[in-house]
């Protein structure tokens, strides 16, 4: 139990760490212009376009850090703070962003098998910390409850693994495009491919901690079977 704990205080200090360098090297590179000038709308659509993908809309969205893409209606949604910037951060969030709709495009594998898992783990979501506590509560009385919950949270932990390709993926794909588009220069262009790649490293950090806090429920459903 002790060893779990230390291993659990360990990936969050690892998430804090990741997602802190994260926000100030975007805070930094939202500073710093592209070399031509373009926005982040104007870089999506030119990586849209040399890809061959014209029925997808780059649109502006409210509020921060709510860049998607929108497979449903195949829009890349950029928030208004990168649709209208010109800086290295915006121009890496649109083409990772315009990685996932290549990768709908192209049919790719791990994205198909994360779509369709997001209604389960929408379903999940709803009622899986009531079902965890409630488990918790009753786990000497009625272990079953807590075994329900363990098996909604897996499927949650098994949404983030395989997210990971996913991101990665996207992520290679906007640089393998910098690398072959020649709209950075040699700094700008080591900027743009350091934000993308450690933007990766969060969902490495999200998935390990999700495995981790699933550990954790099922020792505890372990120990209280037995205690019975």
């Amino acid at each position: 139990m002790e060893l779990y704990w230390i291993l659990f205080i360990g990936i969050a200090l690892m998430s804090w760490l990741v997602s802190y360098r994260l926000q100030s090297k975007f805070e930094k590179y939202s500073k710093i212009p592209m070399p031509n000038g373009m926005t982040g709308k104007d870089v999506a659509e030119k990586m849209l376009h040399d890809n061959g993908i014209y029925d997808v809309k780059v649109i502006s969205t409210a509020g921060h850090l709510t860049d998607n893409y929108n497979p449903t209606n195949q829009t890349v949604n950029l928030s208004e703070s990168v649709f209208y910037s010109n800086s290295i951060a915006a121009a890496a969030v649109a083409t990772h962003e315009c990685g996932h709709a290549i990768q709908h495009a192209t049919g790719y594998a791990p994205l198909k098998m994360r779509s369709a898992l997001v209604p389960v783990v929408s379903f999940s979501s709803k009622i899986m910390t009531w079902v965890l506590l409630g488990g918790i509560l009753m786990v000497q009385t009625f272990p079953q409850l807590l075994l329900f919950g363990i098996i909604l949270f897996a499927t949650t932990t098994l949404f983030s693994f395989i997210t990971l390709p996913v991101e990665i993926n996207a992520s290679q794909r906007a640089l393998a495009w910098l690398n072959r588009a020649g709209i950075t220069n040699g700094s700008t262009h080591a900027m743009a491919t350091d934000a993308l790649k450690s933007a990766a490293y969060t969902y490495v950090v999200a998935a390990l901690g999700s495995l981790a806090t699933l550990v954790y429920y099922v020792m505890i459903f372990l120990g209280g079977r037995n205690r019975n």
